[in-house]
């Protein structure tokens, strides 16, 4: 998260970058960004959590629901698409499985593997939620130009 809400000035910045040979238009456009996306991701983890998720949470489930010729995913292949630890993906399935949204079980082929799939329930929040995050995302973006 990036945690300030009004940016320095154009004055200050241009002191800092003079310093550092580094260009101040370039650094209030990064300082720009980083405070346009901190707000988008804090407006989504309210729309999230008020639908009893997380942003991993949703975007565990996306991964899976996106495949368009797949539907399951192993936890591995999960891993690989989302930027977190595995210790943390594994969580994360443990507590989707608890509420109902995942199911996993062994590889046939290889005992080693959990292959992950979407329950109806898990189906039918997405087609709930897609519309209102899609929105989300349209506006943040009409908002910045």
């Amino acid at each position: 998260m990036f945690f300030l809400k009004t940016l320095p000035s154009a004055r200050m910045v241009e002191g800092y970058a003079g310093a550092h040979n580094v260009s101040a238009e370039t650094i209030i456009d990064a300082l720009t960004l980083m405070r346009r996306a901190s707000q988008m991701i804090r407006r989504l983890e309210s729309f999230f959590s008020s639908h009893g998720l997380s942003q991993l949470r949703f975007l565990f489930l996306i991964v899976i629901d996106r495949e368009p010729d797949r539907d399951r995913l192993t936890v591995g292949e999960i891993t690989d698409r989302l930027d977190v630890a595995g210790p943390v993906v594994a969580r994360t399935l443990r507590v989707l499985e608890a509420d109902g949204y995942v199911t996993s079980q062994k590889d046939e082929d290889d005992a080693r593997t959990k292959q992950v799939r979407l329950t109806p329930k898990a189906h039918a929040l997405l087609k709930r939620l897609l519309p209102d995050y899609f929105a989300i995302l349209a506006d943040e973006i009409e908002r910045s130009k």
